[in-house]
């Protein structure tokens, strides 16, 4: 290396040292200032209220709008949610309960939203996940909803009609299936194990590429891996996470059939979100059982100028034969249009119950 270019980098390194100190100072000013947040609510008896959805948005949202580059749009939006996160953890760190075990789909969506200060609580079942935050051990839970090949998780909605929890957030996950194994290269592998969503994801990227090869359903993408790392001649299908976690090499990236595969979690708490000025408010409803009912509970929306994004029939557990409705409208429950749609909703359903006003996720 010649002297000029030596002496070239050294004065950029210098800057770049200079900056590095200046960004030290700066996020722990922010840090200082979040806990001045904490002191203050304190005060007014709402202490417990230290995460809230929407000024994290309009924070991200904020902060999206006026980067300038190079950084991309997605990479300032990591910085800041951990920044967030790591700021909320001085006071105690989020307890999120999501659907385990670690290095699961869930996982991933539960650090994305919440950033990797927040503290992790893996169960065994959907209906643990929101058990554990009914019974307050822990203070948010991050669940599937829908996935965009396989449809909606049907265990979620079913207990979102019983639950008093609300929905506060969503998160957005594009889903990359990779072939995790210790083998060098797939003559050698005699078995996959994955999900059965992700076999089903992978279907024919399967039947191409190891059609004679046993596939075995199991309870997660993390089992599956577990099952990979300890077993001669198997594979896994599974995350980036499961990968990591696991230390198991990518024997093939990308395996998904459809390229835009993207799985909805729901964020869960015992509080909605106030308005974020980007928002999305859930609810589920019932019809009578007579023609043109459904038509009739829909027509608010429309009157009242309120787009709706997502409807979704379920049986209902209590009657055979009659459904429930989910329905997704853009924007707040407090926003006019929303909250005159939703009284006049309310004197048309026999059955309604809001699930939740919350910030829109950013795709």
């Amino acid at each position: 290396m010649s002297d000029d270019l030596q002496k070239e980098l050294a004065v950029v390194r210098q800057k770049i040292d200079r900056v590095d100190g200046q960004l030290l100072e700066l996020l722990n000013e922010r840090a200082r200032h979040a806990q001045e947040v904490g002191r203050i609510k304190a005060r007014y008896g709402e202490a417990g209220f230290s995460y809230r959805p929407e000024r994290e948005a309009q924070v991200l949202q904020r902060i999206r709008e006026i980067n300038r580059g190079p950084l991309s749009s997605e990479s300032v939006t990591w910085f800041f949610r951990e920044v967030m996160s790591a700021c909320l953890s001085l006071e105690q760190p989020l307890g999120i309960a999501f659907l385990g075990p670690l290095g699961t789909f869930s996982e991933s969506a539960t650090t994305r939203h919440f950033g990797h200060a927040a503290r992790l609580m893996p169960q065994a079942s959907i209906d643990d996940v929101f058990r554990e935050v009914e019974a307050a051990h822990a203070d948010y839970a991050v669940v599937p909803i829908e996935n965009s090949t396989e449809g909606a998780i049907g265990r979620t909605l079913d207990l979102l009609l019983s639950t008093p929890l609300k929905i506060c957030g969503e998160v957005v996950l594009r889903i990359h299936q990779h072939l995790l194994s210790n083998e060098i290269e797939l003559g050698r592998v005699a078995t996959v194990y994955s999900h059965a969503q992700s076999l089903a994801q992978c279907h024919e990227w399967l039947n191409r590429s190891l059609p004679l090869v046993r596939r075995v359903p199991v309870g997660s993408n993390a089992q599956a891996a577990q099952l990979a790392a300890g077993e001669a001649g198997s594979a896994a299908i599974a995350g980036q996470a499961a990968a990591e976690r696991y230390r198991l090499p990518m024997l093939a990236s990308n395996i998904e059939d459809e390229p835009n595969n993207t799985t909805r979690f729901v964020v869960l708490g015992r509080h909605d979100a106030g308005p974020s000025g980007r928002d999305k408010t859930s609810l589920v409803m019932s019809a009578q059982n007579r023609t043109g009912a459904l038509s009739g509970l829909l027509a608010p929306f429309s009157e009242a100028g309120v787009s709706m994004t997502r409807l979704e029939s379920r049986p209902a557990r209590h009657t055979l034969w009659e459904y429930v409705f989910f329905v997704d409208l853009d924007g707040h429950r407090e926003d006019p249009p929303v909250r005159s749609a939703l009284a006049e909703l309310a004197l048309r359903a026999p059955y309604l119950k809001l699930l939740g006003s919350y910030p829109a996720a950013v795709y």
